[in-house]
């Protein structure tokens, strides 16, 4: 794959047999950051778990503390009383039934997270074809499936961010952007870091966090000593 001038100069000042500790990697990947645009600094994190098996799946939620840095847009599925409160916490779009041929049939998807009151599911279930391989789908365990909408709405305007597995068992999450601070960036990774070492599957065996690496959107990536972050 062939880089640009940009990719390569900034992948000079990072030894990719090192792995480094936390507050060197995130200065690094700051320095790295050199697009045009605000990039996002995104954590991979590959585990030792098969995702394949539900006792070994992990997904949750956590709020990091600076947030993302990014604008969400939120979509709640409520009626009555719990519509009025998602639109009073700052929810872009709130409705029911009459959203689901807008998202089916006219490919109507502009919104970040998807929140949905418990009553509300039976319609959100019939849009789980398109929702489910976006990662939008509600879900309790993320605490987008609440009767509390207004907690909802506003822990992800907080910078609420969930976390999974995907298929080949890596979790990807954002912590940030690069015109964020140092310290800004530790913390939030600190946070999230906390949240997944919590989440361990009780049933794994063997060695949980495999690799972790920070990287910008268009820039390379630096490895962190998995173990001292345990």
């Amino acid at each position: 794959m062939k880089r640009g001038k940009r990719y390569v100069e900034a992948a000079k000042a990072i030894n990719r047999a090192t792995l480094y500790d936390v507050n060197e990697a995130i200065s690094l990947v700051k320095k790295s950051a050199v697009a045009k645009f605000d990039e996002t600094i995104e954590v991979h994190i590959r585990t030792g778990c098969d995702g394949r098996h539900a006792d070994q799946q992990i997904r949750g939620a956590v709020v990091l503390p600076h947030g993302t840095g990014k604008q969400v847009r939120v979509l709640v599925f409520a009626k009555n009383a719990k519509a009025d409160e998602a639109l009073a916490a700052g929810a872009e779009y709130v409705g029911a039934e009459e959203l689901v041929p807008k998202i089916q049939n006219e490919g109507w998807l502009d919104f970040d997270v998807v929140v949905a009151t418990p009553d509300m599911m039976g319609v959100v279930g019939r849009l789980g074809r398109i929702l489910g391989p976006k990662g939008l789908m509600p879900n309790p365990k993320a605490g987008t499936v609440t009767m509390d909408v207004t907690k909802a709405v506003n822990d992800i305007k907080a910078g609420k961010i969930e976390y999974r597995l995907d298929k080949t068992n890596i979790i990807h999450v954002p912590i940030g952007k690069a015109s964020f601070t140092e310290e800004q960036l530790t913390d939030n990774f600190q946070t999230l870091m906390e949240a997944i070492i919590k989440a361990k599957p009780a049933a794994l065996k063997g060695q949980y966090l495999r690799s972790v690496t920070i990287a910008p959107t268009m820039g390379p990536g630096v490895k962190l000593n998995p173990v001292k972050l345990v």
